[in-house]
């Protein structure tokens, strides 16, 4: 049922009622995260429960772009609420993008998760993730499959595993690196900077074997012609 109303969303766009945390609620390891709670209309959060999607963006974006708003307002369509957030170094949280990799990435989304968990007119949760969050939400739901608490649904955007090819290729969009001997950074079409940490640590990532542990229901969306996530990838996955 939830991953016909996910697909749904897709197409829908409502009105929508949003909660943003004013202060750092939640903490990761580069400081505070910022992040919007959207609810049904008419939902009273002190009466009423529901299921909650924890939206994950992608690389070099927040939680402000599209497609995380439009999602947000077809899930408060469907009688769903949806927690989005900005990673480390994006959008509003703290932290530097240099200083990213996916590792803090995958700590920002467990502690939203716990976050989540402790609100008490959530009932299930879900996870959504758009390309590098689509790896995170992956690689977080097999963790926690691992603990036996895992999300119950799984729903993967163009999930961008490409960047583990990319990182060892040493060719990250436009950028180019010596894979074996990266820079301190890069620089991604001369304006987003990644740092070594993430240009090393990427390429030993195990994200297929890390996200196989998850064996709850997954749907993943991705379009036949996407020049920067090569559909082979999703066969893997």
């Amino acid at each position: 049922m939830m991953k016909r109303t996910l697909l749904f969303l897709l197409l829908t766009f409502v009105p929508l009622f949003a909660l943003e945390a004013k202060d750092y609620e939640v903490r990761g390891p580069q400081g505070g995260i910022s992040f919007k709670i959207c609810l049904p209309e008419g939902f009273n959060p002190q009466t009423d429960k529901c299921p909650m999607v924890i939206l994950m963006h992608g690389i070099f974006s927040s939680k402000d772009y599209n497609p995380m708003p439009a999602l947000a307002k077809g899930l408060a369509k469907a009688g769903i609420a949806s927690i989005r957030f900005d990673f480390n170094g994006h959008g509003k949280s703290e932290g530097r993008k240099q200083d990213m990799t996916i590792e803090k990435e995958i700590a920002d989304a467990m502690a939203i998760y716990e976050y989540v968990r402790a609100l008490p007119y959530v009932t299930d949760v879900g996870f959504l993730g758009h390309s590098q969050g689509g790896v995170v939400a992956s690689m977080s739901a097999g963790r926690l499959a691992e603990q036996g608490i895992a999300p119950e649904g799984l729903v993967l955007l163009a999930p961008g595993a490409v960047i583990k090819e990319a990182c060892q290729g040493g060719k990250f969009f436009n950028a180019r690196f010596d894979p074996n001997d990266p820079p301190e950074y890069i620089r991604c079409w001369g304006i987003y900077k990644l740092g070594r940490e993430y240009l090393l640590s990427t390429q030993e990532l195990d994200i297929y074997g890390t996200a196989a542990a998850y064996e709850g229901p997954v749907l993943i969306l991705h379009g036949t012609g996407d020049k920067i996530v090569p559909m082979w990838l999703q066969r893997a996955l």
